[in-house]
């Protein structure tokens, strides 16, 4: 149980990075988005089969993050037992609304960069409107927003298990803590007034938080090994 958490921790926010790097090589992803819809579809109908199975990984990885929740809330079996439920439910939330905004790419996107290749104005701007509705809807809500308050909830919620358990260093647990909630309210980015622009305070943080929260991880992991 313990080889098999350590390295799914290790693993996954290593996967996580190199498929994120992968897709900004390959896609120019996240800047893409700032591109006019027509634009972001060609871009994604020259990436081809490659780019769709790069984003199928993508999502996927985010399954994984799910038995991860479970066997690390294993390895702190010395914390509160009802702390312990919530944050195995909160984690696996966090696991399936990142799948849930991602899934859309493999699966949605290539019908619309197709439909809109050779499409009249009319249907372009139909292709348009559905293609920048589910990037908000999905995108934005579901995967950024719930994706960063439910995973830096968990991150927290761990950070608190692991000081009560004892099983790990507390200050990984204090870090897990302040890192959750950074990214908790990185979560706020595209809220109330910062719908339409977004807030870019959290824009600008976001990134090195992410960051931070990969090695935090890695870091989970490693001394699980231990």
């Amino acid at each position: 149980m313990t080889l098999a958490t350590g390295i799914l921790l290790i693993a996954l926010p290593i996967a996580f990075n190199v498929a994120f790097a992968a897709l900004a090589a390959v896609f120019g992803y996240p800047d893409i988005l700032r591109k006019p819809t027509s634009e972001v579809l060609a871009r994604f109908r020259a990436g081809g089969s490659r780019l769709v199975l790069l984003w199928w990984a993508f999502a996927f990885s985010a399954v994984a993050f799910a038995p991860a929740v479970v066997l690390l809330s294993g390895e702190l079996r010395g914390a509160d037992a009802t702390l312990l439920t919530v944050t195995t439910a909160v984690g696996v939330l966090a696991a399936l609304v990142q799948f849930l905004g991602l899934v859309r790419w493999p699966f949605l996107v290539p019908y619309l960069a197709r439909e809109a290749e050779h499409a009249s104005p009319a249907r372009a701007e139909a292709i348009e409107i559905v293609f920048q509705s589910f990037n908000r809807y999905l995108g934005v809500a579901v995967g950024e927003h719930l994706g960063y308050l439910f995973t830096g909830a968990w991150s927290a919620l761990v950070g608190v298990a692991i000081v009560q358990s004892g099983a790990l260093p507390w200050w990984l647990g204090t870090a897990g803590i302040v890192i959750g909630a950074v990214l908790a309210a990185c979560s706020l980015e595209f809220v109330g007034p910062f719908e339409r622009n977004g807030w870019k305070l959290a824009g600008a943080v976001t990134p090195i938080a992410y960051i931070a929260w990969s090695a935090w991880l890695v870091a989970v992991g490693v001394l699980v090994l231990l």
